[in-house]
């Protein structure tokens, strides 16, 4: 039976309040430690800090379409809609100056896992006999293993503090007819992060179906519709991002390998199976630093399901006491999906790459059902719960004692590379479980139980979250030791000091993302999903790209083709990058621990040539003389040598054989002669002026996009998809200005989609007013009510 909602935010605020200074306890140590600018780890210091300043700089720069500061130049929208652009987080962070980002990352944590508590007790208070209990049930969710495990990432931790409103304004459509705010949270939802929204419509689709099964929800022809009309007028308002970004990703090799055959059923390792029963009943272990399994895909992929101190005892007598209710359904069919491959894809629109991202969802019911345990002794006994919860943190010893043959052929006990680490976690997990059965014990059917047990989760939250934390920051203490000197200090310092004007950077054995705190286009780029055409290029010259950009500092022609004019290195890594660099780079300048060399063979980020080679030819070229073939000659399509190859030569045999160095300083002197007098980069693209002898084509070593559109004296040019992935532009002889401007590919359709949405949902919830009032007044005639009086 549904207990009717009475006051339903009575205790948000104070679960708000709980959670985020349980939160800011969690920080405070390595908040003082790092005097304000908290360092983690991994992707939180190389991507998590960098971003939040790079893109509030880029807004207030005057804003603007095209970010040259992310890899070779990519959109921003598309670039950074995954990371924050959609995020109300970081909209708010904006009211601070860039120079405050790293400083605020704590407090807008702390707010985040405020928000996330807030969410959790809306939904959960319409379950729960007590307010109290809902905070409680609120306060594990907030503080579950995934929240903690995913400030690690950041901006996952959004997610989790907006999907509990999502739920919450579902149940209230159905029970309460309320109209109007699911479509603001699924709108909320899709535009805060795409990828995410994907996993929640699978999940709001299992919750719907196990609810109506199971008799929770009643729904009728008119309910039904309108779920279904809010559900598409948030689709269509939330859509702002989302279009453009499914336009640019389609081609990104990340996002287009689905799973087949044996992957759709079965996972590659047998110690994926053992890592996911592992993920909910222990603390998460760090992201980069798996305790016990060393096969699967474990790294990285945000596999915990863990409840602060209860752990899975509350869920297991949950499921072992009730019988067809909806949340135990709901619970199945995600254990299920957790453990097929195909299923488990379904949260990523079938991509093959693993990840667990979307167990945030089950986890908030798996804390209303632990709940339910608690406020229902009579159905539901505890000890069913307790006894397999400890069988299975006990099994898992076994780990640390079988015996395993070394490399060497000699022997040790256990296979966990971190055994310490292991009994730490189990410490953990034990201590919790038998410190929350004492006070059950202790505080049962009495009213200081939720109190109690409330504190418990919130201290017990804070504890283990920051030995988490602890355990991934420390690790890389002596690695990141310099990061706050090179990026906020000397990197910000030297976008004061470097020369203005159009040229990219490098860098050398510094911190990831130092091009965002430069302020410059670097080749050494850390982000996931730039322009896809940068996917595509980086290959086919030899050079690895998957989630970051890193040629190696040997790849001389690929700096030059691409204009790369200064390389930064850390001080005392000088010596190292002369030895491997050669003589074309000569010392510039040193800012703190920084020193910068200049590049005397670059190209200027506009020039033509002479010859060409065709796709076809390029291919045969090896991948490892490709970059210095580049500098020789464009690779056009068969097509384009028809349309615009008119004015270059066709490469000859003996001309796609010869690419020692030498060669490469002639080449280098022709494209120099050819390129642009001046090139200016600005938010929305570039301006070229260029004089050429013929009509030809002036290329620019600018990863291609559809966005782009370009001009040459005014008059539109078509813009062409050149050298395995860069662009070019005909232009006729003489004087030449030419204009490549970006603006991103399905905006304007994604805007007018949101504001045709927009205006259909202020429809929608006027009708919706006018026949509650018609509602209201029948019932006033047909009961003989007064009717209510306007407010004085």
């Amino acid at each position: 039976m549904i207990r009717p909602l009475e006051k339903p935010q009575n205790k948000y605020w104070l679960t708000f309040a709980l959670c985020g200074l349980a939160a800011a306890l969690m920080f405070l140590p390595f908040y003082i430690l790092d005097k304000g600018f908290f360092l983690y780890a991994g992707d939180f210091n190389s991507q998590q800090i960098a971003f939040y300043y790079s893109a509030n700089q880029f807004v207030k720069s005057g804003g603007g379409s095209f970010s040259w500061a992310t890899d070779l130049g990519s959109g921003f929208l598309n670039s950074y809609a995954f990371y924050l652009a959609g995020s109300p987080f970081w909209w708010l962070s904006l009211l601070f100056p860039a120079a405050w980002m790293p400083y605020l990352m704590v407090p807008m944590l702390c707010l985040k896992f405020a928000v996330a508590g807030g969410g959790a007790y809306l939904w959960m208070r319409r379950y729960t006999r007590k307010a109290n209990m809902a905070v409680l049930g609120a306060c594990m969710y907030a503080f579950s293993g995934f929240t903690v495990y995913n400030v690690f990432f950041n901006h996952f931790v959004d997610v989790v503090a907006l999907f509990p409103y999502l739920l919450w304004a579902l149940d209230a459509a159905v029970y309460e007819k309320r109209r109007g705010p699911f479509a603001v949270l699924v709108a909320l939802n899709l535009l805060n992060n795409y990828f995410f929204f994907a996993g929640q419509v699978v999940f709001l689709a299992i919750y719907f179906v196990c609810m109506v099964l199971a008799g929770r929800y009643k729904i009728n022809g008119r309910t039904f519709g309108a779920l279904a009309f809010e559900s598409l007028a948030g689709v269509g308002m939330g859509a702002i991002l989302a279009i453009p970004t499914m336009l640019s990703l389609q081609n990104n090799p990340r996002v287009s390998s689905f799973s087949e055959g044996f992957g759709l059923l079965l996972y590659s390792s047998v110690q994926q199976y053992a890592a996911i029963l592992y993920s909910f009943f222990f603390p998460p272990d760090c992201p980069y630093m798996p305790v016990i399994f060393d096969s699967g895909v474990i790294k990285w992929t945000s596999m915990t399901a863990y409840l602060p101190l209860v752990s899975m005892m509350g869920v297991l007598a949950y499921c072992r006491c009730k019988k067809g209710t909806a949340f135990k359904w709901i619970l199945s069919t995600c254990l299920v999906m957790a453990l097929v491959p195909g299923l488990n894809s379904m949260f990523y629109a079938m991509n093959s790459s693993y990840y667990a991202r979307w167990y945030y969802m089950p986890v908030l019911i798996m804390c209303a059902v632990t709940i339910y345990g608690l406020e229902h002794e009579d159905e539901v006994d505890l000890k069913k719960g307790l006894r397999p919860t400890l069988a299975v943190l006990v099994a898992y010893c076994a780990f640390a004692l079988v015996p395993t043959e070394t490399d060497d052929g000699g022997w040790k006990i256990g296979v966990m590379d971190y055994p310490e680490k292991f009994f730490l976690n189990f410490g953990i997990a034990l201590i919790g479980v038998l410190l929350f059965w004492v006070l059950w014990l202790m505080y049962k059917r009495t009213p200081q139980l939720p109190r109690r047990l409330t504190a418990a989760v919130l201290v017990f939250g804070c504890l283990y979250g920051a030995m988490h934390i602890a355990i991934g920051k420390f690790a890389q203490w002596d690695n990141d030791k310099d990061f706050y000197q090179q990026q906020y200090v000397d990197g910000r310092a030297l976008a004061e000091i470097l020369p203005e004007g159009a040229y990219r950077i490098d860098d050398y054995e510094c911190y990831d993302n130092l091009g965002l705190w430069v302020n410059r286009s670097d080749l050494q780029t850390f982000n996931s999903t730039v322009a896809p055409s940068i996917l595509e290029f980086y290959p086919q010259v030899g050079v690895k790209r998957d989630v970051r950009s890193a040629p190696e500092v040997d790849e001389y022609a690929l700096r030059g083709l691409l204009s790369v004019k200064y390389t930064i290195c850390p001080v005392d890594k000088q010596e190292e990058f002369e030895e491997k660099a050669g003589d074309n780079w000569r010392y510039w300048t040193i800012q703190g621990q920084l020193a910068v060399y200049e590049n005397t063979d670059w190209l200027p980020m506009a020039y033509s040539y002479d010859a060409y080679i065709t796709e076809e030819e390029y291919e045969e070229i090896p991948e490892e003389y490709r970059d210095n073939l580049l500098v020789r000659a464009i690779v056009l399509s068969e097509e384009q040598v028809n349309t615009w190859g008119g004015g270059l030569r066709h490469l000859t045999e003996a001309e796609q054989t010869d690419f020692d160095r030498a060669s490469y300083e002639e080449d280098l002197d022709d494209r120099q002669a050819m390129a642009a007098s001046s090139v200016e980069l600005d938010n929305w693209g570039l301006t070229a002026n260029i004089q050429l002898e013929n009509s030809t084509l002036v290329f620019f070593p600018v990863p291609y996009d559809a966005g782009f559109t370009a001009t040459v004296n005014g008059e539109e040019a078509p813009v062409l998809k050149v050298s395995g992935g860069l662009m070019a532009v005909p232009a006729s002889a003489g004087d030449n200005t030419i204009r490549l401007e970006y603006h991103t590919q399905g905006l304007n359709v994604s805007l007018t989609l949101a504001a045709v949405s927009a205006v259909a949902f202020a429809g929608y919830l006027v009708l919706c007013a006018r026949a509650r009032k018609k509602h209201r007044a029948a019932l006033a005639e047909k009961y003989h009510l007064d009717p209510p009086q306007p407010r004085q």
